[in-house]
């Protein structure tokens, strides 16, 4: 029995040769396209190639040149099979056989076995002049293929700048309303406009967190029509860092509780002064806390150390949870990407929340990475799951535009 690889595109065709190949004892793998076919081959290691010369991709002349470059099938027959094509040529390109369609059922097997066992036609004379016409042939289908790629890099191009310009526009059509919204909410729950019922609270505080939630989404789609344009400034003010911590862990200390996790915390006595963007690093650290508050399981416990390290101000966010297979450890951090981005994932969210975080950290001159298993010990107690670092210089890198105010650089 041999292993044989077919590939042609006709699916009738495909199913006569298997029937004829299979009864005589031999197995069949079958491909559908020369591209596919050629790496199926080169996969299966096949004792014979049956190729149709006209097929999508790369065609058969294309195919028996790229499988006699390929180390192992120097001595491989390749037979081509066509309706229409020339044997002269498909011979010159390193085809040992020119089986013309439509085939008989009756002697084809035995035809097979024949090539199978040592039968090769003999090329033309003139087979320097034959594969120099393959060639110039190959070259200009490749010149028209890619023709047809950069036509379609151009459509991609343009839909994505297209698809931009629709997060752009409508996050802004979004965020205009939610100004008021936040602002009544807050007056209500403030009781400016007047006191208010035990029920009435309970219900403006349920929305106040929602609002929140869906502004946190606003300024995340925001945030990524930043990063995609490469137009995510920076402002550059004074700030305490070490405040801006503390905010984002009080805002986070009810989802901790809500998730069943303890909070330990290893922060600094006195502040911790800085010059950048406060409000952005606020909103990245939110992106770390809300990380470690859906994805580590009840009962375990969250570690927030920060410190000054090698001139940068450096924040641990450490979990006792499963952690990060190493496979994903790196694609965490791409826009959109979620380690479980079913339809049906357990847990919420775009998955734009770490690229956010990183690159939010490295416009204000640090970076955000990521160590799992990790051995961090925070207060007193060690965490083996997973720890982000979020490091940030204590005065963000700035460049100047020419007639702009200052801001800073990504």
């Amino acid at each position: 029995m041999a292993r044989i690889v077919h590939i042609e595109d006709d699916p009738a065709n495909r199913l006569l040769v298997r029937k004829l190949l299979v009864r005589a004892g031999h197995e069949v793998i079958e491909a559908e396209d020369g591209i596919s076919g050629v790496r199926i081959a080169i996969q299966s290691k096949p004792e014979l190639v049956l190729v149709d010369l006209n097929i999508p991709g790369l065609d058969g002349f294309e195919v028996a040149l790229r499988l006699r470059a390929e180390s192992g099938f120097e001595r491989v027959p390749i037979v081509a099979i066509t309706a229409e094509g020339d044997r002269d040529t498909s011979l010159s390109v390193g085809c040992d056989g020119f089986l013309q369609k439509p085939i008989d059922a009756r002697t084809f097997a035995e035809t097979i076995s024949r090539y199978l066992g040592g039968h090769s036609e003999a090329p033309p004379a003139e087979v320097n002049q034959r594969l120099r016409q393959q060639s110039q042939r190959i070259v200009s289908h490749l010149e028209e293929k890619v023709f047809e790629l950069s036509r379609v890099n151009e459509r991609l191009r343009e839909a994505d700048a297209a698809r931009t310009a629709f997060y752009r526009n409508v996050t802004h059509e979004l965020a205009t309303p939610m100004t008021p919204i936040v602002g009544y909410v807050k007056l209500l729950l403030d009781e400016e406009l007047g006191s208010i019922e035990p029920a009435q609270r309970r219900a403006l505080t349920a929305t106040d967190e929602c609002v929140t939630r869906l502004r946190q989404l606003i300024d995340n789609l925001l945030d990524v029509t930043g990063l995609e344009t490469g137009r995510m400034h920076f402002a550059q003010l004074s700030y305490d860092l070490s405040a801006v911590v503390e905010r984002a862990l009080q805002r986070h200390r009810s989802a901790f509780e809500r998730a069943g996790l303890e909070l330990v915390t290893e922060l600094p006595d006195g502040a911790c002064p800085a010059i950048g963007d406060a409000e952005r690093l606020f909103r990245a650290i939110q992106q770390l806390l809300d990380n470690a508050a859906k994805f580590v399981p009840e009962g375990e416990r969250v570690g927030v150390r920060l410190e000054r390290q090698d001139g940068l101000y450096r924040l641990c966010v450490a979990d006792s949870g499963a952690g990060i297979p190493e496979s994903r450890q790196q694609r965490i951090f791409e826009a959109f990407y979620q380690v479980d981005g079913s339809v049906t994932r357990l847990h919420g969210g775009t998955g734009v929340g770490l690229a956010i975080a990183r690159r939010t950290a490295r416009g204000l001159g640090g970076d955000v990475t990521v160590l799992s298993p990790c051995v961090e010990r925070i207060g007193g107690v060690t965490f083996h799951g997973a720890a982000f670092f979020l490091s940030v210089a204590e005065r963000a890198p700035m460049q100047l535009d020419a007639g702009s105010s200052p801001r800073l650089a990504i």
